[in-house]
């Protein structure tokens, strides 16, 4: 049996610089952290004791003898990309899907991790970011970016340079207290909605030549964001003001990424005391994060009584193995064919 624990992702700046269709072009880079909350994928071998040779937990249960009778693309991509069989795979998390944490990528990240762990092979941080990569994108043929997967694969805080060669992880150097600082001044916020992230990024991603202006100018702010947190001598409270602007920013890009009830509880925030924020992950719903100073934050947490609160930290592992124990199968004499 394999367990494998992979964080959640926030992305603070240059989100939409990550697509493809973009940074070949031009170049891309984000800032985004992992953070303290996990998706969990349990994965072992079946006995041969039952009518079906694979099952698969998550929002519902699929047993099936045929890899391709599996419902769940990525499962039933995954499995066979590996070469895998006879597999019992549930899935937990600690925050709901189509929230804009980049879940799909965590669990695409995790499940390959634990595949390779169950075949008793070793694959890097990168390997594992660019197989999930090529899973979601090219397999599944969902739309969207790459900033997920590589935050998920990674951990930590980092700023992610893409360009026409692939991509560079650069870790943030920030101070600790003043991480941790930050981390104190941002609050996160359930709206209950939620969307599919493929279904905006793709109409991004249409937009993408008419969005040009405004995706650079959001690509320029992650150089400035980067100098106020590694800069001990700048005031971290202009991280907040920049989140602000880069979110007015990301509204003109799409039609889908806001709606009048996002805009008015981010209006709210501002209101209460926030200096800033941002819907998180391709928009339409989801988590919003504000930027709010000690003083102001129980104001803010008043002005969102109505909404759940959700209290984290950043982490720096990335998915990891956080249980191993080897197993005996043999492929050749699988029942699946």
């Amino acid at each position: 049996m394999i367990i494998t624990k992979t964080p959640f992702r926030m992305s603070f700046f240059g989100g939409g610089t990550d697509l493809p269709q973009f940074f070949n072009e031009y170049r891309g880079s984000v800032i985004s952290t992992s953070f303290d909350k996990y998706v969990y994928v349990t994965v072992r071998h079946l006995p041969r004791f039952f009518d079906y040779s694979t099952e698969l937990i998550y929002a519902k249960t699929e047993r099936v003898n045929k890899i391709d009778d599996l419902e769940h693309p990525m499962v039933r991509n995954a499995m066979k990309m590996l070469d895998m069989k006879e597999l019992h795979i549930s899935y937990d998390a600690d925050l709901p899907a189509r929230t804009g944490l980049g879940t799909s990528s965590t669990f695409a990240v995790g499940l390959l991790n634990a595949f390779y762990a169950l075949k008793g092979k070793y694959r890097s941080k990168k390997h594992l970011a660019d197989d999930a990569i090529y899973l979601e994108r090219i397999l599944c043929n969902e739309a969207g970016g790459w900033q997920d997967q590589i935050a998920a694969s990674f951990g930590g805080m980092n700023r992610i340079d893409f360009s026409n060669k692939g991509y560079h992880v650069n870790p943030i150097i920030i101070n600790p207290e003043r991480k941790e600082r930050l981390n104190d001044n941002l609050m996160l916020f359930f709206t209950g909605f939620t969307r599919f992230s493929a279904d905006i990024q793709s109409g991004v991603a249409s937009l993408m030549s008419e969005k040009h202006k405004q995706l650079m100018k959001m690509l320029d702010l992650v150089d400035e964001a980067k100098c106020i947190l590694e800069d001990s001598n700048k005031d971290l409270d202009d991280f907040g003001r920049l989140l602000d602007t880069t979110w007015r920013l990301k509204r003109e890009v799409g039609s889908k990424i806001t709606s009048g009830s996002i805009d008015e509880l981010y209006e709210r925030g501002l209101k209460a005391g926030a200096l800033g924020g941002k819907l998180l992950g391709a928009g339409g719903g989801g988590f919003l994060l504000f930027y709010v100073q000690p003083d102001k934050q129980q104001s803010v947490r008043e002005e969102f009584s109505d909404l759940m609160e959700v209290p984290f930290k950043f982490e720096n592992s990335g998915t990891r193995v956080i249980y191993y124990t080897p197993e005996a199968f043999d492929k050749s004499s699988s029942v699946e064919r």
